[in-house]
Order: C-alpha cells, then structure tokens, then sequence
C-alpha cells in the first residue's frame, strides 16, 4: 500500500500533515485526503508547535531532529516534511523496498 499522505525517495520519506494544535493529548490520527492528521498538545503560536513536532517526529521516526525536515507549513496547520534515514516507521508506513 502507498498511501497518498507520504512517500519516498531512496531512503528519505516525505510526509504531509495536518497538524491539530492545542489537543488532549499527542496522538497519531486519521488519513483525511493526501494528509495524516497529527494531534499534539502544544499551543499554536510563535512557531512552538511546528519545534514540538519535529520533536515528536523524531522520537516516532527515531532519528535525530535534524534529519526532520520541515519543507513547508511553518505557521500554517498544513505541513510537509522529510524524514531522513528513518530508523522505525509507525505501523500506517510501509518501508521503502526498494
């Protein structure tokens, strides 16, 4: 299956997000279009959202935050990343076989 929210590129994958900002908890959601819906806690405002993502992202991807790589969506709920070198994926990714 190759979902319509990510894809890769050799060994980087590009994921795009929807981010709910101000949630209950920090949570993986539910595939809304060509987007994966992320839940975090954490108040939407002066780019302290967008810096617990990338956190949040690297622990799940388990990478270093510096191979989180916000492309777009910096102030905006709608982001796109690139996840370099991903160590572990979250069940709803497949690997990249190739």
């Amino acid at each position: 299956m190759n979902a319509s929210f990510y894809n890769w590129d050799n060994d980087v994958l590009s994921l795009n997000i929807l981010v709910s900002a101000g949630a209950r908890t920090n949570s993986w959601g539910k595939v809304k279009g060509n987007q994966i819906k992320i839940s975090i806690m954490t108040a939407p405002e002066n780019g302290k959202a967008t810096a617990f993502l990338i956190d949040f992202l690297a622990k799940h991807f388990k990478v270093s935050k510096k191979s989180v790589e916000l492309v777009s969506g910096e102030f905006i709920p709608h982001k796109q990343f690139r996840i370099h070198q991903p160590k572990q994926l979250p069940s709803i990714i497949e690997p990249n076989y190739t």
